[in-house]
């Protein structure tokens, strides 16, 4: 078996796919990229067992069709270092003795039998299917990420709850502490449905979806979900159980609405928060008419700090406490200029949304206040 390939496309496809791979697994046979060429089209799969993604590449030309496995760390060293030409790859499909000819030089390594490699799951007759833009499906990805739990006790936090509608979209993540709503009007099913998706398939497709400029097709049933890209395809296992009710949690009433500019509150808690007590990450804020007062206290090493921000508020003076990485956090992953902070008591969960939403998408950021000692 022999067949002509391009170094760059085959190296950044096969980047791209590696991530799947751990560092540590079970099966020897899954530290390997499994290769299939057929009419003239190469596919690469990897599998952790629980994720699988395969990549599809044209080859310049091919004698015959075959499959075979590869050491994914050795190939894809050996590749890295290639500037961009054509690879001739030569498989003895009998001993699984491989040499890769370039321009001036030749690799030889030893491959494995593709038949050892384990069968990508079929999913059921019933599955449903979606179509999402990859810019929608990023946009709310990049939100919601930095709010999954690492729970081992409640796994479903442990993931992305994709909450699909007849009219939208919502994707909602929440670690206890935090909770991140992100609604897109721009994506809807064709029937109410809902899967979560698992942390580590969540990264991968970070970042896949920068590069692709079609629609991302999902189908799933109740344990897996496939995931079809342009040049791209991923199959993974769900996270399987009842998500909480996201939408009880979050307060339909709060008086106290805060207006602030996001950059400014933003660069403000990083610098007050380096005085903040190491393990609780305290800071207050005081909020009077068009002023809100971030401060931070270290008793232990007698270090505090304290900076004024000008803000839109017209209530009665409060004081709540958050805690500041958690904070941080949330304003990080909202992009608008300006933010609203809802507030009902220092008891009760605080709302964050931007002023002004990005087109077709509703965002709501939630964080559970802490207990000042005063």
């Amino acid at each position: 078996m022999k067949f002509i390939v391009s170094s760059t496309a085959l190296s950044s496809h096969l980047q791209a796919i590696s991530r799947v791979i751990n560092s540590k697994n079970a099966l020897p046979i899954l530290d390997c990229f499994l290769f299939r060429l057929e009419d003239g089209t190469l596919s690469v799969t990897v599998s952790d067992g629980e994720t699988t993604m395969d990549t599809t590449i044209e080859v310049n030309e091919s004698d015959a069709d075959g499959s075979f496995a590869v050491t994914a760390k050795t190939l894809l060293d050996a590749l890295k270092e290639l500037p961009e030409q054509p690879l001739t790859f030569q498989v003895n499909t009998d001993t699984f003795e491989i040499l890769i000819q370039y321009t001036n030089g030749k690799y030889s390594l030893m491959g494995q039998n593709a038949d050892e490699y384990p069968r990508t799951v079929a999913l059921a007759d019933n599955a449903v299917r979606v179509d999402i833009a990859a810019s929608v499906m990023l946009g709310g990805i990049n939100r919601t990420l930095f709010a999954t739990a690492d729970d081992e006790l409640r796994p479903v936090m442990n993931g992305i709850y994709f909450d699909i509608t007849t009219e939208d979209i919502t994707m909602v993540a929440s670690d206890g502490h935090k909770l991140v709503r992100c609604k897109t009007l721009a994506a809807k099913g064709n029937e109410r449905a809902a899967f979560i998706l698992p942390k580590k398939p969540a990264n991968l497709l970070k970042n896949l979806l920068p590069r692709e400029a079609q629609n991302v097709v999902i189908e799933f049933d109740e344990r897996n979900a496939v995931f079809t890209l342009e040049h791209y395809r991923m199959v993974c296992r769900l996270i399987e159980g009842r998500y909480p009710n996201y939408n009880s949690v979050i307060p339909q009433n709060n008086p106290h609405k805060i207006t602030v500019d996001r950059a400014q509150l933003l660069g403000a808690l990083r610098r007050v928060s380096i005085f903040s007590n190491q393990a609780s990450s305290l800071i207050k804020l005081r909020v009077q008419e068009n002023l809100v007062v971030i401060s931070a206290q270290d008793i232990d090493f007698s270090t505090s700090a304290e900076e004024s921000q000008v803000c839109q508020y017209a209530g009665s003076p409060m004081s709540i406490g958050f805690k500041s990485t958690f904070l941080i956090d949330i304003l990080n992953n909202i992009s608008a200029n300006e933010v609203v902070v809802e507030l009902a008591d220092p008891s009760r969960a605080g709302v964050i949304i931007p002023v002004e939403q990005a087109e077709n998408e509703d965002l709501l950021m939630l964080l559970m206040p802490m207990m000042l000692n005063d």
